[in-house]
């Protein structure tokens, strides 16, 4: 669906692809969401197992930051991880502030059963595209999504002078 804009070339081709992407973005992930959902746990339990199973265990804020989530979302999946039995919060002894998240071992044995239908379900979405696609777009989201992590900061840094100087 082209975007309505009528403005210059350049916005509208943008607007064009940025609705095109979402779009495919949102189907996407619905059809990833009913998969994993049909295994019992949500989207977001989903990719928290999935961290802690292929990158061992890690704190909320590590997790959270590599999911790209706030960290109120990702305490509350890990609370009601916690309440299924699929994880655990272990406080570590050398610092009593840092809680590590652990997959249990039926966290872990869900995740091992529920991972590789995933990834079958995911290869089927996306072999609508050739392996030379699916390369490009690979390619073009990690361009895409690095442009706008840099955005991002320079936006806040702009908004937050303060805050930046205080990091540097």
């Amino acid at each position: 669906m082209p975007t309505h804009f009528k403005g210059g070339k350049s916005a509208e081709r943008a607007l064009s692809a940025y609705i095109n992407l979402i779009r495919a973005s949102d189907s996407l992930v619905a059809k990833a969401s009913a998969q994993v959902e049909a295994s019992g746990v949500t989207l977001g339990q989903f990719a928290v197992l999935e961290a802690l199973h292929h990158l061992g265990p890690m704190c909320q804020h590590t997790l959270a930051k590599k999911l790209l989530r706030s960290g109120g979302n990702i305490t509350l999946v890990v609370d009601n991880l916690e309440k299924r039995g699929w994880v655990r919060r272990e406080r570590q002894k050398d610092d009593r502030r840092m809680v590590q998240i652990l997959l249990t071992p039926s966290g872990a044995r869900l995740i091992a059963k529920v991972f590789p239908e995933h990834a079958i379900a995911i290869t089927k979405i996306m072999n609508e595209l050739t392996a030379t696609e699916q390369e490009d777009l690979r390619r073009l989201a990690g361009k895409l999504g690095r442009g706008a992590e840099a955005f991002c900061l320079e936006r806040f840094n702009k908004e937050n002078p303060h805050d930046s100087d205080q990091t540097k």
